[in-house]
């Protein structure tokens, strides 16, 4: 299941690297490393991931201009890594689900469609649907609660700050552990699943669309690539155009844009969920005096109330950048992981 050329109709052909299989990778080099990098990829986009959060759980409209100079403000660099050492702690663990899952499926599923007659194309667009749906709900199992506890943490405001956030929940965490012990004592271990369900119906989606568009985006721009090298080479006369090895600026490039393009079909398709899943995780509601969780109706109806379908789109654009700069870097880093990671002959 490699895409080892791509050809136009006239005969044009680009010689780009095999797909990498699960059977083909040091399993050990591959989580040990894939720790490390995507540690490293975490810390550089979750600045972005605390407005996104913020700008969703907010009853008013904030520009992430403003909610930025907010948190800077009051709050110092410190409050865009509100929750950090809590997030990072699930990241190691939720990554290797993660990526088990999805290289395990695609292999399995892609040879299972190539056995029985399908295309390559087919297989393909099959394969990474199915591997996006099954990591993404592996992966939940941990995210999940700690998505419920680092949100908790990254909505907190101090200061003048506390204005912009002013609809939460009126409990203060000191740190993760507080949070996790606060949120046990007052909802049970239920309270680490909240949004659970709505999580799995927003990331199993988001990652068949992700993964599907990104396979399909990635082999049409490598056959265009191959269209333009065939029309140079006629017009130039250049038998020598034929049977190109790109280097690796053009793999990361054509990766990178990719990457872009498949995170803004995801992130609009899958928005609304993802404005309702944060709220569920993060908000309370009062009544008689006890704070309980919000449910799924009423969390639809504040959205409602509150500009209807534009507010479930309050942070599409902290969310279309993080997910497009996550997605491009994940995505070289992950080939580069798994370049790095395959067994030695």
């Amino acid at each position: 299941m490699s895409l080892g050329t791509a050809e136009d109709d006239s005969g044009s052909e680009i010689h780009i690297p095999a797909e990498i299989d699960w059977h083909m990778l040091d399993k050990s080099k591959f989580f040990f490393l894939g720790a490390a990098l995507f540690s490293g990829v975490s810390f550089t986009l979750y600045p972005m991931v605390v407005l996104k959060t913020r700008q969703q759980v907010s009853s008013s409209r904030f520009s992430c201009f403003n909610m930025s100079r907010a948190i800077m403000r009051y709050e110092g660099l410190r409050g865009f890594y509100k929750g950090f050492g809590t997030s990072l702690m699930g990241t190691v663990p939720a990554r290797a689900l993660y990526m088990g899952s999805l290289e395990v499926t695609k292999s399995n599923v892609g040879t299972a469609f190539l056995e029985l007659g399908f295309s390559e194309t087919t297989a393909v667009a099959v394969a990474n649907a199915a591997a996006g749906v099954t990591s993404a709900m592996a992966a939940q199992l941990v995210w999940t609660p700690v998505d419920v506890v680092s949100q908790r943490l990254m909505v907190q405001g101090s200061g003048g700050s506390k204005t912009i956030l002013a609809n939460l929940n009126s409990e203060s965490y000191r740190n993760g552990f507080d949070a996790f012990r606060k949120i046990l004592c007052a909802d049970g271990a239920r309270g680490f699943y909240r949004g659970f369900g709505i999580s799995i119906l927003t990331y199993a989606p988001s990652n068949a669309v992700w993964w599907t568009s990104y396979s399909m985006v990635h082999r049409l721009i490598w056959s265009a690539f191959g269209s333009y090298l065939s029309s140079k080479g006629k017009s130039e006369s250049n038998d020598n155009l034929s049977g190109v090895r790109p280097n690796s600026k053009t793999m990361v490039a054509v990766q990178g844009l990719s990457a872009v393009m498949a995170s803004g079909v995801s992130a609009i398709v899958t928005m609304p969920l993802d404005t309702i899943k944060t709220r569920l995780q993060v908000l309370d509601n009062e009544e008689h005096g006890r704070r309980r969780p919000l449910t799924f109706v009423q969390t639809v109806r504040n959205l409602v109330k509150e500009g209807g379908l534009p507010a479930c789109y309050r942070g599409l654009g902290p969310r279309w950048a993080s997910m497009s700069l996550s997605a491009t870097t994940m995505i070289t880093t992950y080939e580069f992981l798994k370049r790095m990671s395959t067994k030695s002959q």
